[in-house]
């Protein structure tokens, strides 16, 4: 087969690829540089599957960067992601992959991360830290070694939790307060006895 033709598409810098005078495939500039390919060429098949695999898989990677560019992903919801777009599997082990040779994605930082915002600015207890990101995908290994449960740290960020959201009760009695100041804090993952403490300290002259 010969390369007959090579016409850049408007306003992006992909082109069309026309084999013996028909349409055979589009590429991006990257590939064709990467190949140097030019009219008057002789191609083979087995020549041209390997450039559209290779089409395909920068497909895949471009694709798991835009998604990283709205907001960062463990590995398991990137895979996930393209999963539900359709991508084959071996696109997708491979792009995985690339991402975390480059560091795109990692794991380990993603929980360090996600840890300290919840826990500093969310005020996020324990339970509700480690449900979520087992949720996301983070291994137990990786968890055990970042989620450091300082006992006076977890009961102050409930304390001051509970102390804010005491207001939107007012002319409630003790009891119902209790109970929904409980389900509160169990919601924002604190264990049954920081909630029982803060709840005594906080209530005891109710």
């Amino acid at each position: 087969m010969i390369i007959t033709s090579i016409e850049q598409q408007k306003n992006n810098k992909r082109y069309n690829i026309y084999l013996d005078n028909e349409f055979a495939f589009e590429l991006s500039e990257e590939l064709k540089l990467k190949y140097g390919l030019s009219i008057g060429e002789e191609i083979e098949q087995s020549f041209i599957d390997e450039i559209l695999r290779n089409e395909e898989q920068n497909k895949v990677i471009s694709y798991a960067l835009k998604l990283l560019s709205y907001r960062q992903k463990t590995e398991t919801e990137m895979y996930k992601a393209l999963q539900r777009k359709g991508f084959d599997e071996v696109y997708i082990e491979y792009t995985i992959n690339y991402l975390k040779k480059n560091k795109y994605i990692n794991d380990f930082e993603y929980a360090k991360m996600y840890i300290n915002d919840k826990q500093n600015l969310y005020k996020y207890g324990p339970i509700r830290i480690r449900f979520d990101l087992l949720r996301k995908g983070i291994s137990k290994e990786i968890i055990n070694s970042i989620l450091v449960i300082n006992s006076d740290d977890e009961y102050d960020n409930a304390f001051e939790l509970a102390l804010k959201k005491q207001s939107s009760y007012i002319g409630q009695d003790k009891y119902s307060i209790y109970r929904k100041l409980g389900g509160f804090l169990q919601r924002k993952g604190y264990s049954y006895d920081v909630i029982s403490r803060v709840l005594d300290n906080l209530l005891k002259n109710w």
